[in-house]
């Protein structure tokens, strides 16, 4: 699977906690995903001794209700999860899971968005697809240049932290894209219930994903 080679060491079922951040995760209070410091708490204690936290791909979320940018003009809010969360310490170091170039990059500035974003798009059987990298830290983007290589293996991006990632526990929102849609440095990473099924089918799950 692709995701268990974005870190070294690799996701292993040794070192990897699923987390639920779902609507039915009756844990997950409104006092908790309010304030930063308890859904941080939150985190930590979910991963517990393990060194990663993963889950979220088509997840329903109650959290981004805390964020206003999230929020429609149909009178609902963008809250299924389209890509996979890792959580994981600030610092780690993020592994391009295929060979690609560096297709665009930019900060997205604003309370729960991505921060620091680096999109990459890689010839697979034949077919374009794109990969983006959320929450990065801010040093991440100085230097690249559109049309980069970047090479499978290669560490070209760290986790970053909540005061530059939008404002999240530390993690990595990883997320395949077929069609960008004329977005650079930027895609949708949640949407509402009444666009599922367009965004299910361009945005397939990380975790079904299959490198050769």
């Amino acid at each position: 699977m692709m995701i268990q080679d974005l870190f070294v060491p690799p996701l292993s079922p040794g070192n990897t906690q699923s987390i639920d951040l779902s609507i039915h995760n009756s844990a997950l209070k409104l006092e908790i995903y309010q304030e930063l410091c308890h859904f941080n708490s939150f985190i930590q204690d979910s991963i517990g001794s393990k060194r990663y936290g993963v889950g979220g791909y088509l997840e329903h979320r109650r959290i981004y209700e805390s964020h206003e940018n999230f929020a429609t003009g149909f009178e609902d809010f963008r809250n299924i999860h389209l890509g996979i969360d890792i959580w994981t310490e600030a610092g780690t170091g993020v592994v391009a899971p295929l060979d690609g170039i560096l297709h665009s990059f930019q900060v997205n500035e604003g309370s729960g968005n991505y921060g620091p974003t680096i999109i990459l798009a890689h010839d697979w059987d034949g077919e374009k697809i794109y990969s983006l990298y959320g929450h990065l830290a801010s040093q991440d983007l100085e230097g690249l240049r559109s049309g980069q290589q970047i090479s499978r293996g290669q560490v070209f991006a760290h986790v970053g932290n909540l005061k530059e990632n939008g404002g999240w526990p530390s993690h990595l929102h990883f997320q395949l894209i077929r069609d960008l849609q004329g977005f650079m440095g930027d895609y949708p990473g949640v949407c509402s219930s009444r666009d599922l099924d367009f965004y299910a089918q361009n945005c397939p799950n990380p975790e079904l994903f299959m490198l050769d």
